[in-house]
């Protein structure tokens, strides 16, 4: 069974107003002294806060601990005087607030306004490979797909008091990284670490942690690491993304030791399919990943449950997945629940606070 890790980047908000606080050294402060040091670092920005689940093999685990975890830094948060948002960017109006320190400072200098306004928040899941070449033989395969998890994951329709019109605006803040997105079939581990090599050596980026792939090895784990959700309002609509990222990952290893082809779009349509993922949600139509043809948000998410039934099936989470993403299509995810908490109070600081209280206690 291949293992799941979780990172979760979560924005910093004042509890009763909404308004992002940039206190992620003083909520680190308090999280080293309750011994969670390991588990919470900080981002580019003080507004954000990060935290790593441990690798699990069981769904149900992953889950408690994402809750766990989310519960922590709540309370870290308070004691500190804010509290911690689920949600991929700010509804309200924020600004810069960078954190101090030699790589951040760099970023700021080399990506100006770009560096300014990276206060977004993602999901980002790791699974276990066993070796780079079966990393590699997962990525060419699964590129495809991962349009349709950024559609089921979308939760970032507000942005400085403005309803952008898409469903996740952080995919669009975050695709003006100059390495972020969709990239090409590699074919094998050399070449894609040729190609890492040569991108961090034509000076734009200052290191390999700045490779923004949709999905890429990580540099520090035996993983392959799938970074195109947003941060999911719901607990719930993590552990879905997490389980259909895991059962992605074993069905594209099956078909490369199988030998069967890969599916090559090219970068252009997985661009287009990704902005109509980033543009709809689950609210519209989307793009099939099968066919590159537009198709019903419903017929594109029952198309990834198919591509991955067995995986699903093998690994024990066919049902759970299958009722997640009923509830998910019914329910909405969090960019509709944003809308609807915002169009019930007619206040973004309310719809705010109660995505706040949701983070830390879970839905109603």
């Amino acid at each position: 069974m291949r293992s799941v890790g979780v990172e979760e980047e979560l924005l910093l908000v004042d509890a009763e107003t909404g308004e992002p606080r940039a206190l992620s050294a003083a909520v680190l402060a308090f999280a080293s002294q309750g011994g969670d040091a390991d588990v919470f670092e900080s981002e580019l920005h003080g507004s954000q806060l990060e935290f790593a689940t441990h690798p699990q093999t069981d769904m149900r685990e992953l889950a408690r601990e994402i809750i766990r975890w989310r519960a922590e830094a709540a309370d870290h948060a308070a004691n500190a005087g804010a509290a911690v948002a689920a949600l991929a960017t700010s509804p309200l109006p924020i600004g810069p607030s960078i954190n101090p320190g030699e790589r951040f400072d760099w970023l700021k200098e080399q990506f100006g306004l770009t560096a300014q306004e990276q206060i977004t928040c993602g999901c980002h899941v790791h699974v276990s490979v066993e070796s780079d070449e079966e990393g590699v033989a997962v990525l060419d395969r699964i590129r495809p797909w991962l349009s349709v998890l950024l559609a089921m994951s979308t939760n970032s329709p507000f942005w400085q008091s403005n309803d952008t019109s898409y469903s996740s605006y952080r995919s669009r803040v975050w695709g003006r990284w100059p390495s972020a997105g969709p990239v090409e079939v590699f074919g094998s581990a050399a070449r894609y670490h040729a190609q890492v090599d040569a991108m961090v050596g034509t000076g734009a980026l200052r290191d390999t942690g700045m490779i923004y792939f949709d999905a890429r090895l990580s540099a520090a784990w035996p993983t392959v690491e799938i970074r195109v959700a947003d941060v999911c309002l719901d607990v719930s609509t993590t552990v879905l993304v997490a389980t259909l990222v895991r059962a992605l990952v074993e069905t594209a290893a099956r078909d490369w030791r199988a030998g069967r082809p890969v599916a090559d779009p090219g970068v252009g349509l997985l661009r287009l399919a990704a902005w109509r993922a980033g543009r709809s949600g689950l609210d519209d139509e989307l793009i099939n990943p099968v066919t590159m043809r537009p198709d019903r948000a419903d017929s594109v998410v029952g198309a990834l449950l198919a591509h991955v039934r067995e995986a699903l099936d093998d690994s024990g989470d066919l049902i759970p997945a299958q009722d997640a993403v009923a509830h998910l299509l019914k329910t909405g995810n969090g960019a509709r629940v944003q809308r609807e908490l915002f169009e019930k109070t007619g206040s973004l600081r309310e719809m705010v606070a109660e995505c706040a209280r949701r983070t830390s206690e879970g839905p109603v």
